[in-house]
């Protein structure tokens, strides 16, 4: 079964190294996994409005041959999962394909939107927090338990890892595994 390994991890600045590593991982568990990492130096000297459209294309053709989706839905540049990869969950959901999510962070989605939330502007002091002591907005973890029957996979010690730590990623691709019958 082929895993589509969503997440912003792309942009990480070792992401080839990451991808590989993600990818061992997952052949010891017996997925294929299949990282959207682009080689932007190629189309590079492209108009980037063809980079972007290029790198779109080509991510959806790899969600197509894929069977499965394992998400990495650390917070990113904000309180809450990476957009792209909110999309992608989204994607694998409306397809009725399986959806296994992970955070390398322990503090919940209500705890990091009042800590944002503290530090803008006045005007924004009234907006209410989703306070459900989950790991994201309501939907993230509903479409991961819709998709897989399994809650978001998080640190186990309550322990928040650094972004690229990859142990709560093997602890989502093990269940995965099991949840499919390769294990």
């Amino acid at each position: 079964m082929k895993a589509y390994l969503a997440g912003p991890d792309v942009f990480l600045p070792n992401a080839a190294q990451n991808a590989e590593a993600k990818i061992k991982i997952c052949a010891t568990y017996g997925l294929i996994g299949r990282a959207p990492l682009e080689d932007v130096a190629q189309i590079s000297t492209s108009p980037p409005g063809d980079v972007w459209r290029a790198i779109f294309r080509k991510d959806i053709e790899m969600m197509e041959e894929c069977d499965l989706i394992i998400a990495n839905l650390t917070p990113f540049r904000g309180a809450s999962a990476d957009a792209g990869t909110l999309l992608e969950v989204g994607w694998f959901l409306g397809r009725g394909k399986p959806i296994f999510g992970y955070s390398n962070c322990a503090t919940s989605f209500s705890e990091r939107s009042r800590a944002q939330q503290a530090a803008l502007p006045d005007q924004m002091q009234a907006v209410a927090v989703e306070d459900f002591g989950l790991p994201d907005n309501l939907m993230v973890p509903g479409a991961v338990e819709q998709g897989s029957g399994l809650a978001v996979t998080l640190p186990p010690d309550a322990l928040t890892r650094p972004f690229n730590a990859l142990d709560i990623f093997e602890i989502c691709v093990a269940q995965a595994a099991q949840r499919l019958g390769l294990r």
